[in-house]
């Protein structure tokens, strides 16, 4: 998403002019516009699935559902990353009926009626019938591709096979100030599962502000001094030039006098990334978004992904991974549970506040919410959804 300036008397800053209507409450909760949604946004988009890393062995696969649409990822025997959808095209079976799992040979065998397909290229090799009916060619009844995309270590796929990949478009930004991490070479060292009572939309906006941080988040507001003013950004209100050259961390943002990482102590333990620039650390936290689907953040020892997948109207499934240099996560003097216990913290504070609040959108006379000056990152995101069902 790009940030919007808005200008008055010789300063620019980051907010809504006014007050902007949200969009409709039943879009939170009924069944015809999720199904809407995961047609026109979520099935037509690019979507973060898993680590190449999670697919290190030839034939190796992991299966991928969203809504009703179910996706084999595999390396094939020659190392190559491949999708398909994972169903049988003589009447429909599932292929792979586990989340992950290893082919035992080269071919994907329908557990039904056994006709086999090659991992390579997803051709019809062989059918259980005693002949080929007149008219009926193997060459016809290839599996269906799904566009594949690996970004720097990361997994990506769309839907539509012929759908390209764009940097750019997909993460709505350059993403030059995650260069210096070391992606492709850091491996996972804790994941976690969590399913929350929510529409998809509802985390997405928790995401995207910071009014609730003071109320929801004491632990984050003393390490990130800024998000205790309910703002994310130092330009988020209009007077942010008197306090432009401030150092104090509450106006120019980063971490705490002496903080360090996003941990429970805020130390990084001895092991900041060595390619990591001043810069870089100044910064405290850097964010990379891929909606609908995903958001990246690159700390000094550690970098974070959250996958965000939606699981019905009113459910949301979040799947977060913490990944380290190898010889930070081996180390003796490193404890990651320091860095995945505030994590876990701080997302499950978000959690228990985005199933409060889809609690409250079913009522009657409530058509609509309002966004306020600091929820701007909320009106792009608005704007993207209609956009997309547009």
């Amino acid at each position: 998403m790009n940030e919007p300036r808005i200008t008055v008397p010789d300063v620019e800053y980051n907010a809504l002019k006014q007050a902007e209507p949200g969009l409709p409450m039943r879009w939170y909760h009924d069944p015809e516009q999720y199904q809407l949604e995961l047609a026109q946004i979520w099935q037509k988009s690019w979507l973060y699935v898993c680590r190449a890393s999670d697919l290190a062995e030839a034939l190796a696969y992991r299966t991928f559902e969203i809504g009703n649409q179910n996706i084999v990822i595999l390396r094939d025997a020659d190392g190559i990353l491949r999708a398909f959808h994972n169903a049988c095209r003589h009447r429909g079976s599932i292929l792979c009926t586990e989340d992950a799992g290893k082919l035992k040979t080269k071919l994907l065998t329908c557990p039904y009626h056994q006709w086999s397909y090659s991992c390579d290229d997803g051709r019809l090799v062989r059918i259980s019938s005693f002949a080929e009916p007149d008219g009926f060619s193997k060459a016809d009844y290839g599996l269906f591709p799904v566009a594949l995309h690996e970004w720097r270590g990361c997994i990506f796929i769309h839907l539509d096979n012929d759908a390209q990949f764009d940097e750019r478009q997909v993460f709505g930004r350059p993403t030059s100030l995650l260069a210096n991490w070391p992606l492709e070479q850091m491996v996972e060292g804790d994941s976690w599962t969590h399913v929350i009572d929510c529409n998809w939309k509802t985390w997405w906006e928790n995401f995207g502000e910071c009014l609730h941080c003071p109320g929801v988040h004491p632990e984050l507001v003393e390490l990130v001094p800024l998000y205790g003013r309910r703002i994310i950004s130092p330009m988020d209100l209009p007077d942010w030039t008197e306090h432009e050259h401030d150092d104090d961390p509450k106006y120019k943002g980063g971490l705490r006098e002496g903080g360090e990482t996003w941990s429970t102590d805020g130390s990084a333990q001895g092991h900041v990334i060595p390619s990591l620039t001043g810069e870089d650390l100044a910064r405290g936290q850097t964010y990379c978004t891929a909606l609908p689907s995903v958001f990246m953040v690159g700390y000094a020892d550690h970098f974070r992904i959250v996958r965000v997948r939606p699981m019905g109207p009113e459910k949301t499934e979040l799947s977060v991974g913490w990944y380290f240099l190898p010889e930070t996560l081996n180390a003796v003097d490193y404890d990651k549970t320091n860095v995945t216990d505030f994590a876990r913290l701080v997302i499950g504070q978000d959690a228990d506040a985005c199933a409060l609040n889809q609690k409250g959108l079913h009522a009657a006379p409530l058509e609509r919410g309002v966004l306020m000056p600091e929820e701007w990152v909320l009106k792009l995101f608005h704007d993207w959804v209609r956009k997309h069902l547009d």
